[in-house]
C-alpha cells in the first residue's frame, strides 16, 4: 500500500492550531489595496477559523484522520 501524501499546496495555507483546530488566511488581501479602505484590510489581516462545512475536504488534504 502507497503512502498517503500531504497536499503540497494546502500545507502553505493552513495551519494547526494547539487544541487541533485549522487556521486559514482570508482572501483578498493580496493585491489591488488601494481601493480597499483601511478597516477592510485591516480585518482581513487577521486569521480565521475553517468552516465546519469545509473541515472534513482540509483535514482530508492534510493527511489529518
Amino acid at each position: 500500500m502507497p503512502k498517503v501524501k500531504t497536499n503540497a499546496a494546502s500545507k502553505k495555507r493552513f495551519a494547526l492550531t494547539g487544541t487541533g483546530k485549522i487556521k486559514r488566511k482570508h482572501a483578498y488581501h493580496s493585491h489591488i489595496l488601494t481601493k480597499k479602505s483601511k478597516k477592510r484590510k485591516r480585518n482581513l489581516d487577521h486569521t480565521a477559523l475553517v468552516n465546519d462545512a469545509n473541515l472534513k475536504s482540509v483535514r482530508e488534504l492534510l493527511c489529518l484522520r
